[in-house]
């Protein structure tokens, strides 16, 4: 993989913040006052690396943030950028079109399950979340049974951070600042536990059962009310819970036989990151609804988008043709840059076999991850495709401060960039990962572990 851009050295120091006020920028999701008095600031990129200012290089061993699955600054997607924004910058998607957006929707179409006929875009996966929702809740409006309102998500599942995606996801930090949110959610409880699954390779075999918890709150709420249940097939930012053997089967029976939609969110597992284009693919369960992002344009240009199974759209096309069927939508709706950055990243996945890639990658991946297991403080280590997890046994008093030193000593010590959610080391590198560079990331992360209190 050599078709990196460049005309400045890589290694060239770049004093990146110099007279910049740091107060400035209200960092997402970040202890802002930690960060700016020890900034861990990143200035170029290229393949599996980024550089740092001062020009020390880092290996990535989470993909940014679960996105740049093809690595990054990749020649094609970055020309095909710039080649846009010099035909045609921005274009809009309410009552006018534009021939990418068309292009890439049946792209995508061609590596997604057969069941799946239309494709809806936004700008991320908070937004995808929130489309997801609100086209679930229209779609029973559409066939008469406006009456079902209710959606259901799971305890500790992430589905971004729009008032939809914070209602029916399960992590309190997300949630609790924010009010009474959206009336009307549930949650299932989530899969993890560590008597019965510690150091499972691939799906556990024990909690499927946990699937059956839908029939209590259907039967509690009544199927009538429910509109959808929403969940991750592998559960990511919250520490990589990967489902039982069996449970997401259990899901998709429980679903259809009230009417209920079954909405996948694949944000994270999208684009190849379990071995498979799609999570639906690898364990064999299609949804009825599919959000995504990240992956779909290598992190490159923000884009989201929901697949919907054939149907759903057409329950929408009814009543006069020039009236709008769906009220809803966002001014970057197929952003013209954003198609172009999707379609030169799907050519780049399809030239280079990347949507399978992490299925042969796999087994090196868990050997690696699992190799772990005796270093200090190791409670679980768990893995699927090309993601992985370390959980730490988090210090008495001072929960998450064992992982977060363990992400800053990566960064600083070995040139390493991990991400943390709590006291769990998560793990998910970009695609073109080469076995070598597994056992690097895996070697600087047990030197990390074992000098860590």
């Amino acid at each position: 993989m050599n078709d990196i851009a460049r005309t400045k050295d890589l290694a060239q120091p770049v004093d990146i913040d110099a007279g910049h006020d740091m107060e400035a920028f209200w960092m997402p999701f970040t202890a802002n006052r930690h960060f700016k008095s020890a900034p861990r600031m990143l200035a170029r990129a290229e393949g599996m690396h980024y550089w740092t200012p001062d020009g020390r290089k880092v290996l990535d061993a989470v993909a940014g943030l679960w996105c740049t699955n093809a690595g990054h600054c990749r020649t094609p997607i970055v020309e095909a950028i710039q080649r846009q924004a010099a035909t045609m910058d921005f274009a809009p998607t309410f009552q006018m079109g534009h021939p990418l957006a068309f292009e890439l929707s049946n792209r995508l179409l061609e590596i997604l399950p057969p069941e799946f006929g239309q494709v809806f875009y936004c700008n991320s996966g908070s937004e995808a979340v929130d489309s997801a929702l609100k086209i679930a809740l229209a779609y029973h409006r559409m066939r008469g049974e406006g009456q079902r309102t209710r959606l259901i998500g799971r305890e500790r599942g992430y589905h971004g951070v729009g008032f939809g995606g914070i209602s029916v996801g399960g992590i309190a930090g997300n949630r609790k600042h924010f009010g009474s949110m959206l009336a009307g959610v549930d949650h299932l409880p989530h899969t993890h536990d560590l008597a019965h699954n510690a150091f499972s390779k691939g799906q556990p075999a024990w909690g499927a059962h946990l699937a059956d918890e839908l029939e209590r709150l259907v039967t509690l709420h009544d199927p009538s009310t429910i509109a959808a249940v929403i969940v991750e097939p592998v559960a990511g930012s919250t520490g990589v819970l990967i489902p039982p053997v069996g449970y997401l089967q259990k899901l998709r029976e429980i679903t259809s036989k009230h009417g209920i939609l079954l909405i996948f969110d694949e944000v994270i597992t999208g684009f190849g990151r379990l071995g498979s284009p799609f999570a639906s693919q690898h364990f064999g369960v299609v949804p009825d609804l599919v959000t995504v992002a990240k992956g779909i344009t290598s992190g490159t240009v923000p884009m989201g988008a929901v697949f919907a199974r054939r149907g759903i759209y057409d329950t929408f096309m009814q009543g006069p043709e020039k009236a709008i069927e769906l009220f809803h939508g966002y001014t970057y709706s197929a952003h013209p840059l954003a198609c172009a950055a999707a379609l030169a990243t799907l050519d780049v996945y399809q030239d280079e076999g990347l949507l399978t890639r992490a299925a042969v990658l796999a087994p090196q991946w868990e050997e690696a991850v699992h190799s772990l297991r005796d270093c200090p403080n190791v409670i679980d280590v768990r893995n699927i495709g090309l993601i992985g997890a370390i959980e730490l046994a988090p210090r008495p008093g001072a929960p998450g401060t064992r992982a977060f030193d363990a992400f800053t000593r990566a960064f600083h010590e070995q040139d390493l960039l991990i991400r943390v959610t709590g006291d769990i080391i998560a793990m998910s590198p970009p695609l073109i990962v080469e076995p070598s560079q597994i056992d690097e990331i895996v070697d600087k992360l047990r030197r990390v572990l074992t000098t860590l209190d």
